[in-house]
């Protein structure tokens, strides 16, 4: 298993813009995996979440056209 800081992984989450799609999925799932360690500190983990959810938000909104439906 692929050990990386939370530090690493928040930094990352800053990328995402910057990088391919594959990239930016890794990225992505390495930040998921992160929230789910209960060894990682509460605060790491709500700060990834955050980053994690803005990043999230500004995709859709790149990417949602406003004539799209769910």
């Amino acid at each position: 298993m692929l050990v990386i800081s939370p530090e690493t992984v928040y930094d990352n989450l800053r990328l995402l813009e910057q990088v391919d799609t594959a990239s930016s999925a890794f990225y992505r799932q390495m930040a998921q995996d992160v929230i789910a360690d209960q060894q990682v500190s509460l605060s790491w983990r709500q700060a990834i979440a955050e980053r994690l959810n803005r990043a999230n938000h500004l995709l859709e909104r790149l990417t949602v056209d406003n004539n799209d439906s769910y």
